[in-house]
């Protein structure tokens, strides 16, 4: 797959989307950035704004298998991962695989279920496999977790640590629709809902097809730099308790590579990373506790740090390292 057939494949799933999913473009492209990224993605919002609809929209897009499981206090890790049963007919025990085997997986409202259940997952995203009673088992390619949250109703809820929030490549956040948007959201869904007639325009291989054209997307030496010294500012940042660690630089460079083919670039721009730096980085900082803390002052200090770091001047033709578009 070249980039020109990467560009067309991507335009379809976007074209797709965009037939349920009314305006969230920057969302919509934040999360096939995270496809095209091989990465996980964190939908926090408030309730009724389209995170499950967004995920689903995408599943219907993608001929891979799909599940979706709701996450509430009584759910089990097994019941995710799957059980080992004895078969009386054969007299043997046999493996019934749970929802995780499946390319893509909806966790719905993660934060509700208990931290022993969320942790089960850190092994799926973080090395595309998962053991039970002693035996690992491998995911297929592609796998993608698109986790839901609520980051206003607290009650009943199991905030998710550090390292698990650190497994999610981009935190996606859309907010309310704009007032053309919610008056043609209506005129949409008024008569039938069009994730219904939503088909499948992309297969498994060719997914990991652009994936692999993901990785080799150019980036200069100039640009990674560049890219340290945004996540070395994160440590220094005087509201900044824990910064950003060298797992996020590297989440930082996947998701900068996703963000410019979906540009229909085979290089990275500055602008590739400054549009990607909050969803990657801003989740991943614990910030100081005190009167002034407020939700969403992570990503304020992101695109504090993004105003104050110094910006690699380069010719695009260098940019491009003799790869055209």
């Amino acid at each position: 797959m070249n980039i020109q057939e990467a560009g067309r494949l991507i335009s379809s799933i976007r074209s797709n989307l965009s037939k349920v999913i009314v305006g969230k473009e920057a969302g919509v492209d934040l999360l096939l950035t995270a496809l095209l990224a091989n990465g996980h993605v964190l939908l926090e919002d408030v309730p009724g704004t389209g995170k499950t609809l967004l995920a689903k929209t995408l599943a219907r897009s993608l001929d891979c298998p799909f599940k979706r499981i709701q996450f509430t206090p009584d759910l089990l890790p097994s019941d995710l991962s799957g059980i080992n049963y004895y078969n009386q007919k054969t007299g043997e025990f046999e493996f019934r695989p749970g929802p995780v085997f499946a390319s893509i997986l909806l966790a719905d409202e993660i934060n509700r279920a208990t931290p022993r259940t969320q942790s089960s997952l850190l092994e799926c995203m973080e090395e595309r496999q998962i053991t039970i009673d002693g035996v690992t088992h491998g995911l297929e390619a592609p796998f993608l977790v698109i986790a839901t949250q609520n980051p206003v109703d607290s009650q009943g809820t199991f905030p998710l640590p550090e390292a698990q929030l650190d497994r999610f490549l981009l935190r996606i956040t859309t907010g309310y629709p704009a007032f053309e948007e919610g008056v043609q959201i209506l005129q949409r869904f008024r008569l039938n809902n069009p994730l219904e007639d939503t088909g499948a325009v992309a297969d498994a291989r060719q997914i990991q097809e652009v994936q692999r054209l993901t990785a080799e997307v150019n980036i200069s030496d100039d640009l990674l730099a560049y890219m340290i010294r945004i996540v070395e500012a994160t440590r220094k940042a005087q509201s900044v308790k824990l910064g950003a660690s060298p797992r996020a630089g590297f989440a930082l460079l996947r998701a900068s590579q996703g963000y410019a083919l979906i540009q229909g670039r085979s290089y990275v721009i500055p602008d590739d990373i400054k549009a990607v730096a909050g969803p990657v980085l801003a989740h991943r900082l614990v910030l100081q506790r005190g009167p002034g803390s407020r939700e969403g002052q992570a990503a304020e200090v992101v695109q504090q740090i993004l105003r104050e770091v110094e910006v690699p001047a380069e010719p695009v033709s260098a940019a491009r390292g003799g790869r055209g578009e």
